[in-house]
């Protein structure tokens, strides 16, 4: 099951029918097709300061980044290993 990313501007609209307009999160959630998981992280992610918020989309990304680089290079090294193993075993 893949992860959907969905746009700031719709977290927050979707955010806002529930703190502002009052409607129940099971019925956002079942007129826009997003978990009610989904919307309560939405909504106390909006409650954090928009500064804060913004810090912590940035690590995030930096983060996700980095893991990725981490598994590259990961793979580059057991490539490596595996090459420097056969040239040994057919220099020696």
């Amino acid at each position: 099951m893949s992860k959907q990313r969905y746009p700031e501007e719709f977290k927050t609209e979707a955010v806002k029918q529930i703190t502002e307009r009052g409607h129940k999160v099971a019925d956002v959630s079942a007129r826009l097709g997003v978990s009610q998981h989904s919307l309560y992280e939405w909504i106390k992610a909006r409650r954090t300061p928009r500064e804060e918020r913004q810090v912590q989309l940035s690590q995030t990304d930096e983060l996700r980044r980095l893991k990725a680089e981490l598994k590259r290079v990961t793979e580059e090294r057991d490539i490596l290993k595996k090459a420097a193993a056969y040239f040994a075993k057919q220099s020696g």
